[in-house]
């Protein structure tokens, strides 16, 4: 067993103490939902197209609670191209299968050497667990019976279906697993020497050889410590595979009844305990014996009941007949004439606006999907959907590193042409529709003034009408006074350091921060300006009065259970999702009462992938609909944000001023090159400044790729250099700090016409 303080040896050396393990595995995991029910179908003949498995599934399946229009992705390792040769090994270490995401062929014969992984549904990792299937009725066949027998055991090198084993990728420790059959993933049969593997904690596919395989009774060599106090995934996975192999042991482990209902991650842990110390001591009295697998299988597998709090449940996916209807309506209307009324992305004839990249319409139903899904993101910097449907269950990515796009085969084969999408795996580096230098291809045609399109089209894609918010006029040099603020979930104070740059004298500052380190940057950096009340839930009526009144309300409530790319999120009305409320309660306290004309003003930001119900419910509330910045046009990065709010000129064009650093080279020390213009998205994970679907690193150092550092970071958002260096803080926690902050440029653009009424230094 590795002591508690033992780095991985297998772990990268230059990957960063504190990267999400979690998104990383991402990179390796072929991803794809589990069904609940596994129809008994004959096994797929080469001549005939594979047989898609129905997407049917149990209510109490967690896996039936994934995203909507979540589809596979083509993430070809080479610019589309698809890479079938593992990364050489050392001679010492055995070879390792590397997890790829390449188009799927038809399944070979068994007797095939190629192996050729398959993309999968994306499950995520906070979603899918991994059942133990219990016996099944006598009619039913055994997966040892002819049709499976000689998969696996024809090799005589063991691990059988349904062995629990550990498994081992480069870059990661040890992780639990099951041995499946080919046919249970839908794809080609492993190779010879190779097995399928589903892993514990997210239920996503790989083949792994059988050198990197060791059976699950080897629990206290494989077991690794650090990684499971650090890993959230990890422990998942560890109390995922010990109920397994509790549940085939026969061996029973009751959580404390005494334990607060309250609390059930206590009580888990608890449990979790319990069960690897029974692991640790070698899976007594059964031993190795009692983890094997039942004799027989049956064919569904179902979700137990795990303590862990499932996801709501998905949105129904567009049926899968779509596509061919698409292709009907097309080859019927188009080829040869450009039709104007018909949806490009989907077939449809209802046409309500047009496409604000391509050439041709969209239906309603797509427009809501584009709105929700196009700055929608995946790990890899690339966009998770189609640019043109916001679908697609196999997906081209563009090869030039500055562009984010993708391009479904679907769309690309009936839209540029048969074969088109084929032709452009081969291509080296492909270049999109979006970046090529061909505006048109095919009947896919760009729009020369797309950019203003696409921001046009975020700005007026509002169902709801409310009226004009109130305007005030400006307040008259002499007459103008010092602003008073009531920040909510200020973070590290962007409110006021940008309306010190602006030169707003600023008479009261009160801020709303739970996170202390967000308050400790606050407090020295303002020396002491910052009047911190705690968390907004406590804040009343009395305190409003007390500490008022308030010229600016500013906020932007946390954005995890709001954004569709959390699988699990809660949405407006539970989790953090309901803070949303507690910032129109205190605007609403803070408002000036009937009668008092003196100039309010108010801001409110979150996240532009949510639900399109989640936005309209918040305009609703606010009475506004809201405006979309991208933080691209005035810094080094992409960061698109919804804003509603009554601040004058908010729609106006963003426009860039000399001191803003646009490109990511700017942002740099000396010595230090930029591989990229701008970088994607950067949060709170430290894996999110990786670039590109290689996931190389931004920056090139004495010839080596490197991290950006947290001063260049800090210039990307537009702080000032060592902002957030204090109180001894790791890169890691700087970056948390800045990944939920506001983007400089783009808080002084809103500002900005706040001089007409404040007065000013």
């Amino acid at each position: 067993m590795k002591e508690p303080d033992e780095k991985d040896p297998d772990l990268d050396q230059d990957q960063d103490p504190d990267q999400d393990l979690d998104l990383e595995r991402d990179l390796f995991l072929i991803k794809h939902p589990l069904p609940s029910t596994r129809p008994q179908l004959p096994p797929p003949q080469p001549q005939e197209k594979p047989t898609e498995l129905p997407n049917t599934h149990s209510p109490v399946q967690i896996l039936d609670q994934v995203p909507p229009k979540v589809q596979s992705k083509i993430q070809t390792k080479n610019q589309t191209k698809i890479q079938s040769i593992p990364e050489p090994q050392s001679p010492s270490e055995p070879p390792v299968l590397e997890k790829q995401e390449i188009s799927p062929p038809l399944p070979p014969p068994p007797s095939s050497p190629l192996l050729q992984q398959q993309p999968t549904d994306p499950a995520s990792p906070n979603v899918a667990t991994t059942p133990e299937p219990g016996p099944m009725g006598a009619e039913k066949s055994s997966p040892k019976s002819t049709d499976t027998e000689p998969e696996y055991e024809e090799d005589g090198r063991g691990f059988g279906i349904g062995d629990l084993v550990w498994g081992k990728l480069r870059g990661f420790s040890w992780w639990p697993g099951r041995i499946v059959s080919w046919y249970m993933t839908g794809r080609s049969r492993a190779a010879e020497g190779t097995r399928w593997v589903m892993w514990f904690g997210d239920s996503k596919f790989s083949v792994v050889c059988v050198e990197k395989l060791m059976p699950l009774s080897c629990f206290s060599n494989a077991f690794h410590q650090p990684t499971y106090n650090k890993q959230p995934m990890y422990r998942k996975a560890i109390y995922e595979v010990l109920q397994v192999a509790s549940s085939r042991a026969g061996r029973a482990f009751i959580s404390c009844p005494d334990s607060d209902e309250s609390e059930p991650s206590k009580s888990v842990e608890l449990l979790n305990k319990q069960m690897i110390d029974w692991a640790m001591t070698g899976f007594q009295p059964t031993g190795p014996k009692g983890l094997e697998p039942p004799e027989v299988y049956q064919e569904m597998w179902v979700e137990p009941e795990a303590a862990y709090t499932p996801p709501p449940p998905k949105k129904p996916r567009k049926s899968s007949t779509e596509k061919p209807k698409a292709k009907d309506i097309i080859d019927e209307r188009t080829r040869g004439e450009r039709s104007w009324d018909i949806c490009i992305s989907c077939g449809s004839l209802n046409v309500s606006l047009e496409h604000p990249l391509f050439a041709g319409g969209m239906c309603q139903s797509c427009k809501n999907c584009f709105l929700e899904c196009a700055y929608q993101y995946d790990d890899d910097g690339y966009q998770s959907y189609c640019t043109i449907c916001c679908g697609g269950r196999e997906v081209l990515m563009c090869g030039n590193n500055n562009c984010c796009r993708c391009f479904c085969v679907e769309c690309v084969d009936l839209l540029v042409g048969s074969g088109a999408a084929h032709a452009a795996i081969k291509e080296d580096p492909w270049n999109c529709y979006m970046c090529g230098p061909r505006p048109q291809s095919g009947l896919l045609q760009r729009r020369h003034d797309w950019p203003c399109r696409l921001q046009h089209f975020f700005a007026n894609n509002h169902d709801q009408d409310f009226d004009p918010p109130k305007l005030f006029a400006p307040v008259m040099v002499e007459n103008r006074r010092p602003i008073r603020v009531l920040s909510l979930f200020d973070g590290i104070a962007t409110g006021l350091l940008v309306l010190r740059e602006l030169g707003i004298q600023v008479e009261r500052y009160v801020a709303s921060e739970v996170c202390e380190d967000s308050i400790t940057v606050g407090l020295v950096r303002h020396q002491g300006q910052v009047m911190y009340v705690g968390d907004v839930r406590t804040i009343t009526r009395k305190h409003i009065q007390e500490w008022g009144p308030f010229d600016l309300v500013i906020g932007g409530s946390p954005c995890n259970d709001l954004s569709i790319v959390n699988p699990a999120r809660k949405g407006l009305y539970e989790g953090t999702g309901r803070l949303f409320f507690e910032f129109y309660r205190l605007l609403h306290e803070a408002r000036p009462k009937e009668g008092d004309e003196r100039p309010f003003f108010w801001l409110f930001e979150n996240v532009v992938a949510m639900g399109v119900s989640d936005k309209r419910d918040i305009s609703r509330f606010l009475e506004c609909n809201p405006v979309m910045i991208d933080a691209k046009e005035v810094s080094a990065a992409h960061r698109a944000r919804y804003f509603w709010g009554n601040l004058p000129g908010m729609n106006r064009p963003l426009t860039a001023m000399s001191s803003d650093r646009l490109d990511l080279q700017d942002c740099l020390e000396h010595g230090r090159t930029a591989k990229f213009d701008k970088v994607r998205t950067i949060t709170t994970r430290s894996n999110s400044v990786k670039q590109g679907k290689d996931q190389h690193l931004p920056v090139f150092m004495n010839e080596k790729e490197d991290i950006l550092w947290c001063t260049e970071m800090e210039r990307i958002f537009g702080f000032p250099v060592h902002y957030t260096d204090v109180s001894n803080m790791t890169r890691s926690s700087r970056q948390r700090l800045l990944g939920r902050s506001w983007s400089v440029p783009v808080i002084r653009h809103l500002f900005a016409p706040l001089k007409d009424y404040f007065s000013c230094v």
